[in-house]
């Protein structure tokens, strides 16, 4: 199947009569690895808010180990990939780490002479074994082959177990209760494949199921053995979920049940809540964690109890049907320590970079250090920001976020840029423009690629403003609403206490083809020769 293909089967536009599985409440038991029975005494807050994260996390898959929920997303071209979050409560989450350490799939992630821009890590599975207490990233790269990831503690270090000549395209993966690998993937016509014992090879592949014409697309796979049936989950893109099940072996037959169609989402101007996996807490509860398609923000997850028809298919609880705005909170044994804010204060301390930020494609790892602050030196000489080697990018707020960083410029040297940027397929920063002249702060529009992630135009100063002294604060403010219009505005300070607008708002681009949503992003690059530096010493994001 086609590159473009792939693409426009993802987000097909689709519009058939609305239906929903009829309700009985009957869960089974725990799925394998997910053991149900009854821990420490539960405790549940009133309620919990849809979405429960909003930023920018797709294509979920979502387990339980003990008492610790965990969840990977997709991260395409940012690096490093497939991010690993964790939560005690399925509510409130934080960023353990990477799966995939670095996008070491081919030049065009390195930017160095080519893009890997909308490519990388799409849907992929995360599993936990209990047999080696190991935790299995699996997914597959560009419809060439699958990488399998392995690490004993989520927050890593993870390591690459095995290549499979077999593209597993939206893989979900089953260990099943006899230690089996097994693995659902496919898109319309779904397979399962069987794994050796140590997972590194495939040893048997087999079609399950073809979707039915008047269904369209299926994918999304996740795959689960509940009460001794196998059920694989799969999303009609982008407004839909069905499962199918098998009473005689991970190989089928499969029957099918509609789970959700076009059900209104819990987000205004959104989407449909639609992928994503479903989950069992410790007192037997399920759910499904889902995203809802919320440009130009991005994919939010959102999160809906689960009950079984006596027959054992999965329904999904609706607010006065709807996916609701706010549900009773799970019923959890109290966490052990509050988890790490996705927003806040990143004063760059320590030597290493904190899971929240992910560069636009691999960096140059030469190029850039953190040492109680970030520096970036320029790995690229360039007047294209989409072409430029070492961007940082941090994940936005929503519904609306604030971004301010301070930023070190005496070593930068003339024709050097660096700055803040609302970064995506239509892109403006604020920044440090180092010339002849001297030092001016600048806020530049009109970056933009085409559909081929190609750029088309590398922006144009709409404001700037000359700047003395050795550092200078950056603002940039974004509104990424669903919606068309929602604006990005900019500002800086010589003080860090009064701040001045710079240029005229931005108008944040919707289209839902780059799939990811806008990023903050810290940047930068040279235009005539390498050898300048930037410090970035605080970065800070807050909400309203």
């Amino acid at each position: 199947m086609s590159w473009t293909h792939h693409i426009h089967s993802r987000r097909r536009a689709l519009t058939t009569a609305t239906g929903l599985a009829a309700a009985a409440l009957l869960p089974p038991a725990a799925a394998h690895g997910t053991a149900s029975a009854q821990g420490p005494a539960l405790a549940t807050a009133a309620a919990f808010a849809n979405p429960v994260i909003w930023q920018d996390f797709a294509d979920i898959d979502v387990i339980r180990v003990g008492d610790t929920f965990y969840a990977s997303a997709s991260t395409m071209h940012y690096s490093p990939g497939a991010p690993i979050l964790r939560s005690y409560d399925l509510v409130n989450w934080e960023i353990a780490g990477h799966s995939v350490p670095v996008l070491d799939f081919g030049a065009k992630y390195d930017l160095n002479g080519a893009r890997g821009y909308v490519r990388g890590i799409w849907a992929s599975s995360l599993a936990y074994r209990p047999s080696n207490r190991t935790f299995y990233w699996l997914g597959q790269i560009d419809f060439a082959r699958t990488y399998v990831y392995t690490a004993t503690a989520a927050e890593g270090p993870w390591s690459r177990l095995t290549t499979i000549s077999t593209p597993y395209y939206d893989a979900g993966l089953l260990v099943d209760s006899d230690d089996t690998l097994y693995v659902a993937y496919g898109n319309t016509t779904i397979s399962v494949a069987q794994l050796s014992p140590d997972g590194r090879n495939q040893v048997r592949t087999q079609q399950v199921f073809t979707t039915p014409p008047s269904i369209g697309t299926l994918e999304g796979s996740r795959f689960y053995k509940i009460n001794g049936q196998y059920y694989i989950f799969l999303t009609r893109p982008a407004n839909g979920q069905y499962i199918l099940r098998s009473s005689s072996g991970p190989f089928g037959p499969y029957t099918m049940r509609q789970v959700l169609l076009d059900l209104p989402g819990p987000i205004a101007g959104g989407g449909v809540p639609h992928q994503g996996g479903l989950v069992q807490t410790q007192g037997g509860a399920w759910y499904y964690l889902a995203f809802v398609d919320a440009y130009p923000g991005g994919r939010m997850p959102a999160l809906a109890p689960v009950t079984w028809t006596a027959d054992g298919w999965p329904v999904v609880q609706l607010a006065n049907g709807a996916w609701g705005t706010s549900y009773p909170a799970p019923a959890v044994p109290p966490p052990p320590r509050q988890v790490t804010p996705m927003t806040g204060v990143d004063t760059f301390d320590g030597t290493v970079l904190k899971p929240r930020w992910e560069w636009n494609h691999n960096p140059d790892n030469t190029r850039w250090s953190v040492n109680n602050g970030l520096t970036l030196r320029t790995a690229t000489v360039t007047d294209d920001l989409y072409g430029a080697r070492n961007t940082l990018t941090h994940r936005i707020q929503g519904p609306t976020s604030t971004a301010t960083v301070q930023l070190d410029h005496t070593e930068m040297r003339n024709g050097d840029r660096a700055g803040l940027a609302l970064l995506r397929d239509s892109s403006a920063w604020i920044g440090v423009k180092r010339d002849g002249t001297g030092t001016r702060v600048s806020m530049v529009d009109g970056l933009t690629m085409d559909t081929d992630w190609n750029t088309t135009g590398t922006g144009t100063e709409a404001a700037s403003a000359a700047v003395s002294g050795s550092r200078v604060w950056l603002r940039a403010s974004a509104d990424i609403r669903p919606g068309t219009g929602r604006l990005g505005t900019f500002s800086y300070s010589t003080d860090g206490t009064t701040f001045t607008r710079l240029g005229p708002a931005f108008s944040l681009g919707n289209d839902w083809r780059f799939f990811m949503g806008y990023r903050f992003a810290l940047f930068h690059h040279a235009t005539q020769a390498l050898g300048g530096a930037v410090r970035f010493t605080r970065f800070e994001l807050t909400t309203p």
